[in-house]
């Protein structure tokens, strides 16, 4: 069983078919002659770890779930405080 080693080149340039121009994994391997296995490992080798960027959309998430609730807590108040006053003034002018 022979081991077909291909160059650096010829990986980022089948890889680059896949990410940039938006081919099928499937059919990139079939044309260029390699598995689909092996170009999905280049594909995963060269893509940017997702581990950061969901962090930081969490983090955005919960600021912004932080902030809303702060938000409906005062409007919660607000109305409270307006329910208070109608029935004050609704006392008063009867």
């Amino acid at each position: 069983m022979s081991t077909q080693r291909f160059t650096p080149e010829f990986k980022e340039e089948a890889v680059r078919q896949v990410i940039e121009r938006g081919y099928p994994v499937s059919e990139v391997a079939s044309r260029v002659g390699v598995s689909t296995h092996s170009l999905y490992k280049w594909v995963k080798a060269v893509a940017p770890d997702k581990t950061e960027q969901r962090a930081g959309e969490l983090l955005k998430a919960k600021s912004e779930i932080l902030r809303l609730r702060a938000q409906l807590r005062r409007t919660e108040e607000e109305r409270n405080i307006l329910k208070k006053a109608a029935r004050y003034f609704a006392r008063e002018s009867e």
